[in-house]
């Protein structure tokens, strides 16, 4: 288990600090407290679960919990439980692998650099890949290192969630028959238990017959996670629907910058975090 205690130094502005105050009930005082009862639990009664304890990884469970503490311990049990039994996604995260290089730069999950109201935006291009040259489970570990890394650096992400835009263009049979219940169900499990919010799960570009695998991902989902997943036919530009135009890349329709140019940044960024990743593997269940 990681060394606990630092200083949390806040980096948010005015605004924030009003919503995490009046949303999350986030105050100086019930984040210290909250902070050490799930340190001390960690050392405790869960300390099998082999957990990070420094406040920046613990404190976006807390936030994503509005610092309920058993919904955060047991959002924890699940993090860390799944980090143990799905290897696929957990282990060998080398940025340097090309494999994991080709899918970032083909642009298979990419945050945007400006915020749509204060929540982070990602595109997930689900049908960018070769079905038949790359496996969902690198797809799915490099969605998750760049997530990672976008909530470790982006503290809104952590208080407001992100807004997830599911590109469905190009999506065919041979995207949709690798793409077992199973591994749906494991999705889902990811979404509902990572340490960042999703907030909406917009499709866009939508085949007519996607409500035959959505009505699958959706069985697996809460009640509330359901409410927010919309779709939208009709093209990819249905994006401007759901984020500001100027934020959205041109082939969206916006004034942001290219896929290839924000592929080739999140590339870079998760190069520069080589080391932590190899250290990360080693916080899992036992």
């Amino acid at each position: 288990m990681s060394n606990a205690a630092e200083v949390y130094l806040s980096t948010l502005d005015d605004q924030t600090l009003r919503y995490v105050i009046d949303t999350l009930n986030e105050s100086d005082e019930n984040r210290e407290k909250c902070l050490e009862e799930i340190r001390a639990w960690l050392r405790g009664d869960a300390a099998w679960l082999n957990a990070r304890t420094e406040t920046k990884h613990i404190l976006p469970f807390l936030r994503g919990c509005k610092f309920n503490i058993e919904k955060t311990k047991t959002k924890m049990t699940n993090y860390y439980t799944m980090r143990r039994d799905r290897p696929e996604w957990f282990t060998n995260r080398n940025p340097l692998l090309p494999v994991l290089q080709e899918l970032i730069r083909l642009g298979i999950f990419v945050p945007l650099k400006h915020h749509h109201e204060n929540q982070s935006v990602v595109l997930v291009r689900t049908a960018a890949h070769d079905p038949k040259k790359h496996q969902w489970n690198d797809i799915f570990k490099a969605g998750m290192m760049i997530l990672d890394v976008m909530c470790m650096e982006n503290e809104k992400a952590q208080i407001y969630g992100v807004i997830a835009i599911f590109d469905m263009t190009g999506i065919g049979f041979a995207h949709y028959r690798t793409m077992t219940p199973s591994l749906m169900k494991n999705a889902v499990f990811s979404w509902q238990n990572y340490h960042v919010r999703p907030k909406k799960l917009e499709f866009v570009n939508s085949p007519t017959y996607i409500n035959v695998a959505l009505n699958i991902i959706k069985s697996f989902m809460t009640e509330k996670m359901r409410g927010r997943v919309k779709v939208h036919f009709g093209g990819v530009c249905k994006a401007q629907e759901v984020v500001n135009r100027d934020i959205l890349p041109p082939e969206y329709g916006g004034e942001g910058e290219s896929m290839a140019k924000l592929g080739e940044f999140w590339l870079d960024k998760l190069v520069q975090y080589k080391a932590w990743f190899a250290d990360d593997e080693r916080y899992k269940a036992e």
